[in-house]
């Protein structure tokens, strides 16, 4: 079934091209182009409002769109032949954000001026970190900047996906929550409060679960703004604490700790570790800096302090899966896997393979957990809101037993 597609693209004298063509694949369509001598930059189901603005799959935050955008932009045009500081300028050209073209046009003013392109990049470390720096630095020095931006695509796109994949299956458990507590405070703070003047009767005998529910409502209207600002003050001071060295320390530590989400967040970070150090060392740069730059990645700081040995056992001559294996935090799978790269000299290779694999066993990891801990959610709020039901009914019955 044909369909039509947008496309962006560059011609042979570096002016972009956008329209539409009809096929029924986007390789179709790819083909086409090049056939056609036009450079593909993006086709997609989607365009912007207007011109060039094209709308992009969601990669997460802003920000990170944008450097993932840009990175797979200039591995197209280096790809193709294109000039350093012509396929900036185009990538500029391309960039629906003002705030991200300012960056890319500050980046080719540093160029012209006689900076390498990684020291241009390193003047905006919120966009560009020093993984990305270093890759690039590796790539200018070994004539294979082009091979590098198309690493770095690969990189940030699992990443992003990963991380997408992670929040988006906390999401359902976390409305679960929010829900069954929205529903049990509005039973006991509208609902309940209108059977309690029917218990003003000093004939009534009120049954147990019914005095427990009406006392609960009576706390929730007197307490209840204390207890949500002693909530949100409890909140603020946990962030103030878990911000300190300290704080950050043992949290990170805990959550390791946490049944199943534990397991899944030590999985996380090895298939992060290793997404990274693979990108790196396939592209030179050094291994003791590549476990620096990596430690700096790791969101858990507990694993990330263990690569301070690790690193100096590649200093004295050890290799890496034998410090990696003794610093306890990743996997045993993972020092194995180490070994083999060793023996075999393609650690690259198994550490993307590594990554691939801790990748997909973080997404098995989360789904155990979200699986066992929804229904532990519906269980847990239904018991709550069954009782309050169940109080409900017996106070009903009550009323009935006075009447008579």
């Amino acid at each position: 079934m044909a369909t039509t597609f947008f496309f962006r693209a560059v011609a042979s004298d570096g002016k972009p091209r956008s329209g539409t063509l009809t096929a029924e694949s986007d390789k179709i369509v790819a083909q086409e182009l090049r056939r056609q001598g036009l450079i593909p930059v993006y086709i997609g189901l989607e365009k912007g409002a207007t011109g060039l603005n094209v709308k992009l799959p969601s990669f997460g935050g802003g920000k990170r769109k944008d450097v993932l955008f840009f990175t797979q932009e200039m591995s197209t045009l280096l790809n193709a032949g294109i000039p350093l500081d012509r396929a900036l300028s185009i990538a500029g050209e391309l960039t629906t954000r003002a705030e991200f073209r300012s960056i890319i046009l500050d980046v080719t003013r540093l160029i012209k001026g006689g900076k390498t392109l990684a020291d241009s990049l390193a003047v905006h470390p919120a966009h560009f970190p020093d993984l990305y720096t270093n890759m690039v630095r590796a790539g200018e020095a070994s004539g294979s900047l082009a091979q590098i931006f198309e690493r770095l695509a690969e990189f940030e796109r699992t990443r992003d996906e990963l991380r997408g994949f992670i929040i988006g299956s906390m999401i359902y458990p976390a409305l679960l929550s929010l829900v069954g507590l929205g529903s049990i405070v509005v039973l006991l703070n509208f609902v309940v409060p209108r059977f309690a003047q029917i218990f003003s009767d000093p004939r009534m005998t009120i049954p147990t679960p019914t005095l427990l529910m009406l006392k609960a409502s009576e706390l929730l209207q007197a307490y209840g703004l204390f207890a949500l600002g002693a909530v949100v003050a409890g909140a603020i001071g946990f962030q103030t604490y878990i911000r300190t060295e300290a704080g950050r320390d043992w949290w990170d530590g805990f959550r390791l700790k946490i049944p199943l989400l534990g397991d899944a967040l030590r999985k996380a970070e090895t298939a992060r570790f290793a997404r990274a150090m693979g990108t790196l060392v396939s592209s030179s740069v050094p291994l003791v800096q590549s476990i620096g730059i990596a430690r700096g990645i790791l969101n858990n700081r507990r694993i990330a302090a263990t690569l301070e040995k690790v690193a100096q056992g590649v200093k004295r001559g050890e290799g890496i899966a034998g410090p990696i294996t003794r610093a306890g935090e990743f996997p045993p799978l993972a020092g194995h896997l180490l070994t083999v790269g060793e023996e075999t000299g393609h650690l690259d290779v198994m550490f993307h393979r590594m990554a691939d694999i801790y990748e997909g066993e973080t997404r098995t990891a989360i789904r155990r957990f979200t699986t066992i801990f929804e229904p532990l959610i519906i269980l847990v709020m239904g018991l709550m809101v069954g009782t309050l039901i169940l109080s409900l009914m017996l106070a009903i019955t009550s009323i009935n037993d006075v009447a008579i």
